[in-house]
């Protein structure tokens, strides 16, 4: 998996999760779904680049 590819999946990650909690925080309901998508992007994301790596070995 490439530096970059796993950094932006963590940052999805990341990006999804702080928009979840602020969210939740001030009962916005759309902005803690946005959250929940970009977390379920960047776990693909990941994903993606593990079954990547599987085949390169």
């Amino acid at each position: 998996m490439g530096t970059d590819d796993k950094i932006d999946a963590k940052a999805d990650e990341f990006k999804g999760k702080a928009k979840e909690t602020v969210g939740r925080a001030t009962d916005d309901e759309e902005l803690e779904a946005e959250g929940h998508a970009d977390q379920a992007k960047g776990n693909l994301k990941g994903a993606a680049e593990k079954v990547k790596d599987v085949f390169k070995s």
